[in-house]
C-alpha cells in the first residue's frame, strides 16, 4: 500500500485504504484476531515481564485488545488505560476489569476509577500503541489525532524507555510508512501472526 498527495506525505490516503480493509473484516475475523492478539502478545518478553503496562481499549475495527487486558490484569499486572483530556492530551487510570469500563466522547471506552495524571505513563515498562500500520523501520502510522505523539514525547522528554509497542492485523505491516520529523519508531509489532521487532 502507498499514499500519495497533500495529505502529511500521503497518510491521509493511507489511512483511508487502511480504515476500508478494517471495516471489510467480518465480526468473525475480528473476533479470531483478537484470541490470537492476545495469545501471542506474551512471546514478547518486555511484555510478558512487564509490572506496568499502558495500555487501551480497542473500539471499532481496531484489533482487539480487551482479552489481553484481561491476561496482563490476571498475571498481577498493573495496567494503566488512556482518558482523553479536552485538549487531546491523554490523562491515565488503573483498568480494573471490565465492568469498570465507561463510555466517553468519541465512541471511546475509559476506566471510571481516580485520574492519575498525564505523567502516570512514565512508570510503564511498556506501551501499547494504537495504529493503522507500521513500516519495516518501526514507523507508525496513527489515526492523526496526535494523543499519542504527544505520549511519546513525554517519555522521551523525561527520559524514560519503555518497551513501545504496536498492536496490529498482520496485513498492516507495510513497507512504508509516510513519515514526519515528530514520529517516534517503535521497538516492535504485535499481531495474530506473532511478533516482530524493529532495530
Amino acid at each position: 500500500m502507498t499514499g500519495t498527495g497533500r495529505d502529511g506525505g500521503g497518510k491521509g490516503t493511507l489511512r483511508a485504504e487502511l480504515l476500508r480493509a478494517r471495516r471489510a473484516m467480518t465480526v468473525q475475523e475480528r473476533s479470531a484476531a483478537a484470541r490470537a492478539l492476545a495469545e501471542r502478545a506474551l512471546e514478547l518478553p518486555e511484555l510478558a515481564a512487564a509490572g506496568t503496562v499502558a495500555a487501551y481499549v480497542s473500539v471499532g475495527g481496531e484489533p482487539g485488545t480487551r482479552e489481553l487486558l484481561d491476561v496482563l490484569r490476571g498475571r498481577g499486572v498493573r495496567v494503566l488505560l488512556p482518558v482523553l483530556r479536552p485538549d487531546n492530551d491523554l490523562d491515565w487510570a488503573v483498568y480494573e476489569g471490565p465492568d469498570s469500563l465507561v463510555r466517553a466522547g468519541r465512541g471511546l471506552l475509559e476506566p471510571d476509577g481516580p485520574r492519575l495524571g498525564r505523567d502516570a505513563v512514565l512508570a510503564a515498562d511498556t506501551v501499547l500503541l494504537p495504529g493503522l500500520a507500521v513500516d519495516v523501520d518501526g514507523v507508525r502510522l496513527g489515526r492523526g489525532g496526535g494523543s499519542y505523539d504527544r505520549v511519546l514525547a513525554r517519555l522521551a522528554r523525561a527520559g524514560a524507555y519503555p518497551a513501545l509497542v504496536v498492536l496490529l492485523y498482520a496485513a498492516e505491516v507495510v513497507a512504508r510508512v509516510p513519515r514526519e520529523p515528530h514520529d517516534h519508531p517503535v521497538h516492535a509489532v504485535i499481531t495474530p501472526d506473532g511478533v516482530r521487532r524493529f532495530g
